[in-house]
C-alpha cells in the first residue's frame, strides 16, 4: 500500500522536499525495514489479546502427550494456534509495505496462508477433541500438495524458459539441471517437505521460531540479490526479475517472529502450533523455489532437515528391525531423554542454525 506513495511523488505537483521523502519508498531495503518494524509492533500490540482470546476459547489448551518427556506435562493448559499472531502480523505488514503488483509476493503469501489454514484446522481438531492427532495425515498432505503444485506451476509460468524449470547447483556457476515440467513436482515436494520439517521441529519453547527467522533473514538477502541484475551478475548467481520484493515479506516474518518470541520464550504463554509451523515452512520452501535456491534451503534449513530425517530413520528402523535408532524422535526429544535441559537444546540448536545459515550464504560467493 505504501508503495503507491512512489506514484504520488511522481504525479502530484508542488510537493517540494516531500518528494524526496516519498521516494524512499522506492527502495526495497527501506520497505523491508518498515515491514519488520510493523510486524513486530502488530504482534506486541495485539498478542496479549490474541492469547487471552485463544485461552478462553480453547479451555484445556493443546493436549500434551503422556508418552513424551515428563517435563512437558507442566505445560498443560497452554493455548496453541499462536501462528495466528505471526500470520496476522506478517500479512498486515506485507500488504502495507510490499509492491501490490508483484506476483511473487502473492504466490508466496498464498502458500503461506494456505498451509496456515491446513495447520489451523489440524490444531482446531486437536483442541476441540483433546487428541494428539488432527485430521488424516494423507488428506493433509494431499491438500498441501495441491497448494504447492499450483504455486510451483505459477512460479514456472512467471520465469523464463528453460531456466524456470531448472535446478541450480550451488558452488558451481554453470551447472544447471533442466527438469522440464517435472520441476513442478520437484518444487511442490520442496514446499511440502519444508512445511512439515518445520512442523516437526516445533516441539520446545522457542525452538522453531528462531531458526525460521534466521532462515527468513538469509533468504531475504538471497531474494534481494537474486532480484537485482547488478548484484546477481557480480555474484554470478541467476537473476530472477521481481523476486527482490520477497525481501519485504521476509522482513515481515522477522518482525512478527520477534514479537511472537516475546510470548513464546520459556515458559511459553502460547504455542505456535501447526498453524504457524506449517505456514512458515511452506513460505520458506516457496521462496527457495522462487529464487532458484532450492538446494541452499537444505543447507540454511539444515536443522529442519535433521529433525525430519530423524523421524524418517526412527520409523523405518522400527518397522524393519523392531529397534529404535534414537531414544525418541524428533531429534530434540532424543537429547531431552539424554538429560539435556530444554534451554540447552533450544540455544544449541539456535547456534547450529546460525552456522548453517552462514554456510548457505557462502554459496553466493563461492562459485
Amino acid at each position: 500500500m505504501f508503495y503507491w506513495l512512489i506514484d504520488l511523488s511522481n504525479t502530484v505537483p508542488g510537493l517540494g522536499i516531500f518528494r524526496s521523502f516519498l521516494n524512499v519508498f522506492r527502495y526495497i531495503t527501506f520497505r523491508t525495514g518498515g515491514a519488520m518494524v510493523t510486524g513486530a509492533l502488530f504482534v506486541f500490540m495485539f498478542g496479549p489479546w490474541i492469547i487471552d482470546h485463544l485461552r478462553l476459547r480453547q479451555g484445556k489448551g493443546q493436549p500434551i502427550r503422556t508418552d513424551g518427556p515428563q517435563s512437558h506435562l507442566v505445560k498443560k493448559g497452554t493455548p496453541t494456534m499462536g501462528g495466528l499472531m505471526i500470520l496476522s502480523g506478517l500479512l498486515v505488514s506485507t500488504v502495507l509495505w510490499a509492491n501490490p503488483l508483484n506476483p511473487y509476493v502473492w504466490i508466496v503469501l498464498a502458500v503461506t496462508l494456505g498451509f496456515g489454514f491446513v495447520g489451523f484446522y489440524d490444531d482446531y481438531l486437536k483442541v476441540t477433541k483433546q487428541t494428539h492427532s488432527g485430521f488424516a495425515g494423507r488428506v493433509r498432505l494431499l491438500i498441501e500438495a495441491v497448494i504447492a503444485l499450483a504455486a510451483t506451476y505459477a512460479l514456472v509460468r512467471l520465469g523464463r524458459d528453460p531456466f524456470s524449470t531448472s535446478l541450480v547447483i550451488p558452488f558451481f556457476k554453470d551447472i544447471v539441471l533442466n527438469f522440464g515440467w517435472f520441476f513442478v513436482l520437484f518444487g511442490a515436494f520442496i514446499m511440502v517437505g519444508a512445511g512439515n520439517a518445520v512442523n516437526l521441529t516445533d516441539g520446545l519453547d522457542g525452538l522453531a521460531i528462531v531458526p525460521v527467522m534466521i532462515a527468513a533473514a538469509s533468504f531475504g538477502m538471497i531474494a534481494y540479490l537474486a532480484g537485482n541484475a547488478v548484484f546477481s551478475d557480480y555474484l554470478q548467481i541467476n537473476y530472477v526479475a521481481g523476486t527482490g520484493e520477497l525481501a519485504v515479506l521476509c522482513g515481515a516474518v522477522l518482525g512478527a517472529g520477534l514479537g511472537f518470541l516475546w510470548f513464546n520464550a520459556p515458559p511459553a504463554s502460547i504455542f505456535m502450533g501447526d498453524t504457524g509451523s506449517l505456514a512458515l515452512g511452506g513460505m520458506l520452501g516457496s521462496i527457495a523455489v522462487a529464487v532458484k535456491h532450492e538446494i541452499v534451503l537444505a543447507v540454511i534449513g539444515g536443522l529442519f532437515v535433521l529433525e525430519a530425517v530423524s523421524v524418517i530413520v526412527q520409523v523405518a528402523s522400527f518397522k524393519l528391525t523392531g529397534k529404535r535408532v534414537f531414544r525418541m524422535a524428533p531429534l530434540h526429544h532424543h537429547f531431552e531423554q539424554k538429560g539435556w535441559t530444554e534451554p540447552q537444546i533450544v540455544i544449541r540448536f539456535w547456534i547450529i542454525s546460525v552456522m548453517l545459515a552462514l554456510a548457505g550464504l557462502s554459496t553466493l560467493k563461492l562459485r
